[in-house]
Parts: structure tokens; sequence; C-alpha cells
């Protein structure tokens, strides 16, 4: 019992187009055809596109032939549906029907084995066939189509497919090759890297690997700092038995941006951020073949002078390779004093764990402008490295803002004990 048959006509694939050339039939008669799935491919004036069956069911005649140009709503094919299309056997593509009687059986019944659905024909070569619409998709994308997995009639690659694939590499993490190693030339010395060397090689790679580093900076005028160091340094010689840097000052003005701005003294732990209510100030110290970071603990509780001793005793020990594990460890914040060497401007590294690190410049003597005067002024950068995830620009800035206020806020007669 033949099925009930729907004739498939010529889409307008666009408001001012008005007719198609096929360029190639996805599908050829006695094949089946499933609603929505591309059946065949249309080249127009404006547009490349594949044109979906309207039903699923059998194809049985193609009216319009590749190559044909053919207006809108004009009849191309013939597709049988409904369960006799279930049923009927499969007919050559485009094959004249045999003579009557010819090719048939007992009782007249013509022989035939009903055979599944052909994948899309090849090119010459082996290659696939792809349409307009995917070729140009895969080009705009820069999509290699022999890579692309095709989820369409018969195997075929769709343009969904590309643009899927195109979106997976992008989204995709790029792996970056190594570079080949370097060899040595002639004259050059190699020098084996010692452990410490390797930890902070280490140490720093995971650093600016997984903290998205955000910096700035701002200039502090340190007359009063230079002056209250200038009239305490001989007593405070003569009574500690060392010298009165300028570092114990600007810790202690971290410190005091650090109660006011306690999100600075934190750590950033993927779905939480832990406040840290002590401050354990991690101090840079540069030795010749390698860089420590001993940590003052409980810092906010110590002045001035508490804080030099700390910083003095440490350093000491560190230089003697006396240093224990755990006065290396528990940092919840970083100075360091990179300005002692005469650099000006320093982007340092943050130490995991923290939320930045400030680093004092050198004090340098320059002309500033005074009350609308020109007048010669030591002063200082302070630059600040953070936590992009932890700090936005706003509360990086009020961090150093609050930073450089109390160092100008410091006179001659401010306490040192």
């Amino acid at each position: 019992m033949a099925g009930k048959t729907t004739r498939v006509v010529m889409p307008q694939l666009g408001e001012s187009v008005h007719e198609g050339t096929i360029s190639k039939w996805l599908v050829k008669p006695g094949d089946k055809v499933v609603e929505f799935e591309p059946m065949l491919e249309v080249d127009t004036d404006k547009v490349n596109a594949e044109v979906p069956a309207p039903v699923s069911g059998i194809l049985r005649e193609i009216l319009a032939k590749e190559g044909e140009t053919v207006q809108a709503g004009a009849e191309i094919a013939v597709v049988e549906t409904g369960d006799g299309a279930a049923a009927s056997p499969k007919v050559e593509s485009q094959a004249p029907s045999p003579p009557r009687g010819e090719g048939r059986g007992e009782g007249g019944a013509q022989k035939t084995e009903a055979q599944p659905a052909a994948p899309a024909p090849p090119r010459e070569g082996g290659e696939h066939r792809y349409s307009p619409g995917v070729q140009m998709a895969a080009s705009d994308l820069k999509v290699d189509l022999s890579k692309v997995t095709g989820t369409g009639l018969g195997g075929r690659v769709t343009k969904k497919d590309v643009e899927d694939y195109a979106a997976k590499a992008q989204a995709a993490p790029t792996a970056t090759p190594a570079p080949a190693p370097v060899q040595p030339g002639e004259g050059d010395q190699v020098v084996q890297l010692t452990r410490e060397r390797r930890l902070i090689a280490e140490n720093m790679t995971r650093s600016k690997q997984t903290i998205p580093h955000a910096w700035q900076t701002q200039e502090a005028d340190m007359s009063g700092v230079v002056a209250n160091r200038n009239a305490n340094k001989a007593a405070f010689q003569k009574q500690e038995g060392f010298s009165l840097t300028y570092l114990p000052y600007v810790m202690a003005a971290t410190i005091s941006a650090l109660r006011e701005h306690p999100e600075a003294n934190s750590t950033f732990n993927e779905t939480e951020l832990i406040v840290h209510r002590t401050i354990n100030l991690g101090v840079s110290v540069g030795l010749e073949d390698t860089l420590l970071v001993p940590v003052v603990r409980s810092a906010d509780s110590l002045s001035i002078a508490g804080l030099a001793r700390a910083v003095n005793d440490l350093a000491t020990r560190a230089r003697g390779k006396q240093l224990k594990a755990d006065e290396l460890s528990g940092g919840t914040f970083t100075v360091n004093n990179s300005g002692t060497f005469g650099t000006l401007f320093s982007y340092s590294v943050i130490n995991p764990g923290q939320a930045g690190i400030l680093t004092m410049e050198a004090i340098v003597e320059r002309p500033v402008a005074i009350q609308g005067m020109i007048g010669i002024k030591p002063m200082m950068y302070l630059c600040f490295s953070f936590d992009h995830r932890v700090l936005d620009g706003l509360q990086a800035a009020r961090f150093l803002t609050s930073c450089r206020k109390w160092l100008e806020a410091v006179t001659v007669e401010s306490p040192v004990y």
C-alpha cells in the first residue's frame, strides 16, 4: 500500500532572493530523509545554504537536478511519508523502472531488499564534500574541516558542527611549546642552580601563574621621616648597637594601613577570603646568591624600635644561615626594600597566599612644588603589587594613600620607642 507523499519546494532564501541553483543533493532516491536534517545545498547570489527536509520519510523522486536554477516555490523533490515509507524498498538513484514482469518473482512481486541510508559520498581522492555554508563558516572561523566530526545525515559536517568545534578550540588552553634548551657556547660558564634558587624559581612561577598581579605607585614626602631619623639615630645606635634605617618606618606605615584596610591582610581561598586578624609582616632580605623573606610575627604589636630590632635579628641570622624554617612561613603581607640599592620603581612579585607586597624605593632629593614655590624635598616612591582577585584599583589606592599619609605625618617629635 503506497504511503502519502509530500512535494518538496524550493524555499525563498531571503527577502529579495527569488531563485536558487542546486549545487548538490545530499540524499538520493531511496534514501531516508529526516525532518530538519539537510537534504540539499543551494547557491544564490546572496547566500550558500543547506535546505532541510520538511518531513521525515523516503526520497522517492528528484525533480530538479544538480546545477539547475529553480524559482522559489517550484517543486524539486517528492518524499513518501507514513507507513508506506517505513516499509518501502529502496529505489536506485534516478534509474528507469524495469519492464513489467522483469525482475519479479512469484506472484509478480518485485524482489528488493531494504538497505540502510548511505553516508554522503566522498569526493574524488577520498576527501569529504562540504556544503558552501560549511566551507564559508570554516574559512571565517579558521577551522580545519578534516578535524571536525559530523553529526548530520550520514555523518556529514554541518555548519553547527563547525561553530561548536571553533568554540571548544577557543575555550581550550593553548599549549605553548617548550623552548628548545639553550646549549652553552664556547667560553660560557655553566652554574648549577642551588636548591634555594630552584625553590625561589618555583615559588615565583607559581605566583605569576596563579595570581593576577596589578600595580600602583604613589610618591611620599619623607621630610618628617628623615628629620625624625636624624634626630634619633645617634642615641639609637648607642642603645641598640646597630643603625636605625628607614625600613621600620615604612613597616610601621604598612601596619597602620593594614589595620585601616584589613582586606589587604588576607588570603584568597578560591571561594572565600580569609582576612587575618594578626599582621605577620614578611621582610625581603637579599643575599648574594638567594632571597629570603623572614617573617616578623605580630608586627602590629611593635614600635618603630621594636620593628628595627626584629628586622636586624632576622637579617643577621639570615646572612649566617641560622634562620628556622617556621621563621620563613606564615607571613600575611610583605615589605620589600629594594630602594636601598637605588631603585626608583619596582614591580615586585607577590608571595603566594598573600594579597600584596609594598616596595619602598630610594629616597631622593628632588624639586617639588610647595604652595606655588619650588623647593627641594626628600621624596620616595611607594610601589604596591596586589592580587586583583582580592583588591580592586580603588581599594589599592586607598591602602597606598594611608601608607603615604602616615609617613608624611611623622615629625621630629614622633616617638621611636
